[in-house]
């Protein structure tokens, strides 16, 4: 990794070994004895990530957490504190993935672990994001889901002319009843809800406040719901599995698919310095950019050269879940 040049790299994605998770082969890190040597050998690899990172650049880390006598540590937040203290890096948002397939362990004490957790890191002001790309399918799923949209709010309709509100208040809560009624249809709000004077409740029981002063001024007003349309910090995926896969723990392409969206362009420089069975890279790939994997175990270079083999130019696709 100290071969890369400084300032080249677009994004770093990557999810290192786990503590005490998993058998990796060759020792190394994730073997170590106490939590501590893990996230201070952990942080050298990071240090080198913030080197090669452009300041138009993102770093992202998915870390495992493990249990120990009973107690969980929280690792990952004791990395994420450790890097705040130890770089100049700042922490831009927790993704947390939730596992829609978590392993069922067999312990009757203890909840399902079923996420963990993707930190975003940037060391500038000057960084990309594309928030509209990441998640992008679902603002279609709920387009879709909503239909053309027919009945939304046709009994609103009936209420403004069944209200005390003049003929100009009601011409204006129509008109504006039509503009959300087209925001819902074209997913930009979840809902709304319209509350109307001497129809409904006032809002708050009668405090002062924003929508108290639209009542009193206009008669109604409008309270939208945005729900799912907001591009939240979650990301739901199954643990992924592909049959013949030597490497003990794949993170889903779905996932990697929309970090790229989220931070990348095409052929901007994408990294993986715990390559593993070359998932980061495959998608890179398919997503025309350009990719840098490393990884110190042969055999899963070896399978992920094979995998990278299967990849044509263009084969550019995009996975849905």
């Amino acid at each position: 990794m100290r071969k890369i040049p400084s300032n080249s790299v677009d994004l770093v994605i990557t999810s290192p070994p786990y503590y005490k998770q998993r058998d990796y082969g060759k020792g190394g890190l994730g073997h170590e004895k106490k939590v501590e040597e893990y996230i201070a050998g952990l942080l050298e690899i990071f240090k080198e990530c913030v080197r090669v990172i452009k300041d138009s650049g993102a770093i992202v880390f998915n870390i495992g957490d493990k249990y120990e006598d009973g107690n969980l540590l929280l690792v990952p937040y004791r990395f994420a504190i450790a890097v705040g203290q130890e770089t100049n890096v700042r922490l831009l948002n927790e993704v947390t993935w939730v596992k829609t397939n978590p392993v069922p362990k067999q312990d009757k004490r203890k909840l399902i672990p079923s996420s963990e957790p993707f930190f975003i890191f940037v060391k500038s002001n000057k960084y990309f994001f594309d928030k509209d790309a990441f998640l992008g399918h679902m603002d279609y799923v709920r387009k879709k889901a909503n239909g053309n949209g027919e009945n939304v709010g046709k009994g609103y309709f009936n209420l403004i002319e069944a209200s005390d509100l003049s003929a100009d208040q009601k011409q204006q809560c129509r008109e504006r009843l039509q503009e959300v009624i087209w925001e819902v249809k074209t997913g930009k709000i979840e809902g709304f809800r319209l509350k109307i004077k001497g129809i409904h409740a006032e809002p708050y029981g009668g405090q002062n406040g924003g929508r108290k002063i639209h009542l009193d001024r206009d008669g109604f007003t409008v309270i939208k719901i945005y729900g799912k349309s907001l591009k939240r910090d979650i990301i739901e995926s199954p643990v992924e599995t592909i049959k013949g896969n030597i490497h003990p723990a794949i993170y889903p392409e779905y996932i990697v698919q929309e970090f790229l969206k989220l931070l990348t362009r095409k052929n901007d420089v994408v990294l993986d310095p715990f390559l593993g069975s070359g998932t980061t890279a495959m998608v890179a790939k398919k997503m025309e950019r350009n990719y840098i994997g490393i990884e110190v175990n042969a055999d899963y270079c070896e399978y992920a050269e094979k995998r990278l083999a299967t990849v044509q130019k263009e084969m550019v696709m995009e996975l849905f879940i």
